[in-house]
């Protein structure tokens, strides 16, 4: 494609020709592999300096299809329960298995058993319940702290270190849980800490003088310190140099192995939801189109984040001549993915093409009112898009009731 909007999300178009768009389907997830790999050599070039290991985060990203892309640069896998666990051991099962759970279920952990390296609990009763398991089966156990230390503005809900938070252990609770069971720090092999949401590294340096300033007492004894997600590696302008001094000086003065378990790193502007306008129509002042995406279904984080996804050759309000508000199909009046700034204006059939959606949509995305899930395609570096898996009325109608004849 010839390419006028310049942005990051929207690099890997180029590759993309105009036969190749109009043959996709639509509503329809592109992923990048091009910009998968870029994305990847990043992380593979940062491991080699500082000696930190990367695990792919799959609650953001989970397209076990194009893992292979992804494999010569992550040294493993995160999960957040059991499932994600078993696909990581299922699709990359030379690589490291980290999981994380805030409570686990007695009734799955002897499977959970089956699939993990690494065994990350929330809560110094999670430890004491499930831990001696977890040892005894030769897996690493290491508890996730709350240092007390919000770096969050504007998400609150991907605040973990607000007031009240259930996620990770304060220092008075591990105070406390010591107190009453002396030998509980002998079960730890690690600490973890998750506490940024798409932040640069001064967020990760404050967080990790807190963790230290809180927690630095126990951190002799640990083999390793997991600094968790959130970190935008791969974003242009990252401070990459500060992410570094972290890990080294962390690595050094302690002598514990540094890990990172980023999910948008490695993904971020590696995908594209294809989308085509199905109606236009005038309320008032306010100029709408309506799309056969939908950001309730589609994009479920535009809502309940809430952000404003970025959009090919489109400009933020003010920016060109036409304010056209992009809604979805369904019933719910606020299925609206924002109000964007367009040359001219759109006609029904036109296409548009919203960047940076290989992260937190598919994994994510659901069929409220019977949308359809959109088919997951992918991109190589020729531009040759091939389709990797299609949905139906039988993935709506699977999910409410008895299996379909």
């Amino acid at each position: 494609m010839r390419l006028e909007d310049r942005r990051p999300p929207f690099a890997g178009l180029a590759n993309l020709t105009e036969q190749q768009l109009q043959s996709l389907p639509t509503p329809c997830y592109l992923l990048d592999e091009a910009q998968l790999r870029r994305n990847g050599q990043i992380m593979l070039e940062l491991q080699q300096r500082t000696g930190c290991r990367a695990l792919l985060a799959q609650k953001a990203f989970s397209n076990f299809d194009v893992y292979p892309v992804l494999a010569p640069y992550l040294a493993g896998t995160e999960a957040s329960g059991l499932y994600e666990s078993r696909l990581g051991k299922e699709e990359l099962p030379e690589k490291e298995n980290h999981v994380f759970c805030a409570a686990y279920r007695a009734d799955e952990f002897a499977e959970l058993l089956q699939y993990a390296d690494h065994i990350v609990f929330n809560s110094p009763s999670q430890l004491a319940k499930f831990g001696p398991a977890a040892k005894a089966a030769g897996k690493s156990v290491g508890l996730r702290l709350n240092p007390e230390c919000s770096t969050q503005e504007g998400h609150a809900i991907y605040d973990p270190c607000a007031p009240g938070s259930r996620l990770g252990t304060t220092r008075a609770q591990w105070d406390a849980a010591v107190q009453a069971d002396p030998a509980l720090p002998e079960l730890l092999d690690g600490l973890h800490f998750h506490t940024l949401c798409e932040q640069d590294a001064d967020a990760l340096a404050l967080t990790l003088a807190a963790v230290e300033a809180k927690f630095g007492g126990l951190l002799p004894r640990m083999k390793w310190l997991n600094f968790g997600g959130g970190h935008h590696i791969t974003r242009p302008g990252y401070r990459l140099a500060t992410l570094e001094q972290c890990i080294t000086e962390t690595q050094k003065k302690y002598s514990v192995q540094v890990y990172l378990e980023p999910g948008e790193a490695w993904a971020l502007n590696a995908g594209y939801l294809v989308t085509t306008v199905l109606d236009t129509l005038q309320n008032g002042e306010t100029s709408l189109a309506i799309l056969d995406m939908s950001a309730a279904c589609h994009t479920p984080d535009v809502i309940e984040m809430p952000y404003r996804p970025p959009l090919l050759d489109a400009g933020d309000p003010g920016e060109k001549p036409y304010l056209i508000r992009l809604g979805g199909p369904t019933c719910l009046a606020g299925d609206v993915v924002g109000d964007y700034s367009f040359a001219s204006p759109l006609t029904e059939g036109q296409r548009l093409i919203f960047g940076d959606m290989a992260i937190y949509t598919t994994c994510k995305n659901n069929t409220f009112n019977g949308m359809p899930l959109p088919p997951i395609w992918a991109m190589d570096e020729n531009g040759t898009c091939r389709e990797l898996v299609k949905f139906g009325y039988s993935d709506f109608k699977m999910r409410l009731g008895r299996a379909a004849d």
